[in-house]
């Protein structure tokens, strides 16, 4: 007999969890599958920006990781020549420094309080997609093959992606012409600063993230959860994976006096830069490092994978309650396609910083100096990591999000803005916020509450009164849809309605749609 689900989400790593998590906590009936017979220990990923942060708050689970992570107040670049670039990280860019298998742990925690379960050992052996539904088999590492259908597929089974080679989707790109070491354990300081790296001649800080930028090359040096550091760096070829080459790189390119007094983990690795064809095959999509991969420089890896899938989840929780129309989708991989595009960007800029020869490096240190005077890191660089200066294409809600805007502008529509992110209650979930100010008898607050009554499954009202008349509408992954006045919002009214299936003759405004 073949079993039915409404999505079946292949591979259960952060991407895949947060996935089946948000469409569990917005109601549709999910199905969760791994190759692997248990889950991925290690650290990995330990980067989570404010895009990943607020996905977890969402779905209630973030206390739990701000408690069992470090929270950097700072990234400290050590400039090897001399003095040194410290960018403060606020509140609206704070990241959480977390390992990944802890991450993948409170995931699952959440898929499973609601009421899914992850089954490991199985794997996906074919697809066979239809006009109305994707038909795969299952088989066991316990044995058995089992034939599932889905109304929908996600596949989130990584850089290797069976599903991804199952749909015949091409991956082009290219190897980063690195090899990088990372190395995790306990690090003491046995003498004064003094070396390469040691810009400040002050004791190292454990609520900071280090980069060393010396002559021979860039380190990492993060503090972790556990009391440990981890180190990474790119190395010559030659270098082996070993505590003495860990030792080296940190007495090479470190403050000096420091000296791992345990090295729990030591590998070699390298980086891709790749992207998937399309995003999307009928009714299969791809996130996370299926759909692309870069650089881990910057630690953007989870910082672009999760939200696709907060990008994903809302559209297809529409589309299978009846909310949204199926075109809704179309949206998903030219959204996506355009911040993977300036995220590859950003950290293939910053991979070949980490990798730039004396010359080089000498002008880089120069050039992070002046942008640490002239305060550019502070107000462009951090908000790029952490996620604000992603923007969109006009492709669902007319959001062209290509010019700066000042801070005393409106958010423009496309863009996240700090100022502006959805309410995280369950009430909310999936649908976009209307945030209003002004009179309460005034042409705008009319024309909000003509909307809601209109459209109440697919909009919520948020208002407040007072001050200038103004709106900004929210869609439920954070992106702004619009903003402006009551002439704004009755065009952004008629984008919104675009979206919603038409209802039948007779029926009143505001029901005959499931939620």
């Amino acid at each position: 007999m073949t079993r039915h689900t409404t999505v079946l989400v292949v591979g259960a790593g952060p991407c895949g969890l947060a996935m089946a998590a948000q469409l569990r906590r917005l109601g549709v009936d999910v199905t969760v599958v791994d190759a692997e017979s248990r889950p991925h220990t290690g650290s990995r990923a330990i980067l989570l920006w404010p895009p990943v942060r607020e996905v977890l708050d969402e779905l209630g689970l973030a206390e739990d990781a701000a408690r069992a992570a470090v929270r950097p107040a700072a990234l400290h670049y050590h400039l090897g020549s001399g003095g040194s670039a410290r960018v403060p990280l606020g509140a609206s860019d704070l990241p959480l420094v977390l390992p990944q298998e802890r991450t993948g742990q409170l995931l699952a925690k959440a898929l499973a309080d609601r009421g899914t379960t992850v089954e490991w050992g199985t794997r996906v052996s074919r697809i066979t997609p239809t006009a109305d539904s994707v038909r795969a088999t299952l088989t066991r590492d316990a044995g058995g093959t089992e034939e599932i259908e889905a109304d929908w597929l996600i596949g989130a089974d990584g850089l290797h992606s069976s599903v991804r080679e199952a749909l015949g989707i091409e991956f082009s790109g290219a190897r980063f012409p690195a090899t990088f070491l990372l190395a995790e354990g306990r690090i003491t300081r046995t003498a004064t600063p003094g070396g390469p790296g040691a810009a400040d001649n002050g004791d190292l800080s454990t609520k900071e993230i280090h980069y060393f930028l010396a002559r021979t090359g860039v380190a990492l040096l993060a503090p972790l959860p556990s009391g440990e550091f981890r180190l990474s760096g790119a190395v010559p070829t030659g270098t082996g994976a070993t505590a003495e080459h860990a030792q080296a790189l940190l007495d090479e390119r470190g403050p000096g006096g420091l000296r791992f007094t345990e090295v729990r983990s030591v590998a070699l690795f390298s980086s891709e830069e790749r992207v998937a064809h399309t995003l999307r095959s009928g009714r299969c999509f791809l996130v996370g490092d299926a759909a692309h991969v870069h650089s881990p420089i910057g630690g953007q890896g989870l910082n672009l994978g999760i939200p696709d899938t907060r990008n994903l989840a809302w559209k297809l929780a529409g589309v299978v309650h009846g909310r949204l129309r199926p075109s809704v989708l179309d949206s998903y991989d030219p959204e996506r396609r355009a911040v993977i595009a300036q995220t590859l960007e950003a950290t293939g800029r910053m991979a070949r910083q980490a990798v730039a020869g004396p010359v080089a490096g000498h002008v880089r240190n120069l050039t992070w100096k002046l942008l640490q005077v002239t305060g550019v890191l502070t107000r462009a660089y951090a908000p790029m990591l952490a996620g604000w200066r992603s923007h969109y294409p006009d492709v669902l809600f007319g959001a062209p999000g290509t010019k700066q805007r000042t801070e005393r502008s409106r958010p423009r529509p496309g863009t996240r803005d700090p100022r502006w992110t959805p309410r995280a209650t369950d009430e909310l979930a999936g649908r976009f916020q209307l945030f209003t100010h002004g009179d309460p008898a005034g042409p705008l607050a009319a024309r909000a509450a003509e909307l809601t009554a209109d459209l109440p499954d697919v909009v919520a009202h948020i208002p407040s009164y007072g001050g200038q008349e103004h709106f900004v509408l929210l869609r439920p992954d954070g992106y702004v849809a619009a903003s402006g006045g009551a002439d704004d919002l009755s065009r952004a009214a008629e984008r919104l309605a675009s979206l919603v299936p038409a209802l039948p003759s007779g029926t009143p405004a505001g029901e005959g749609r499931s939620r």
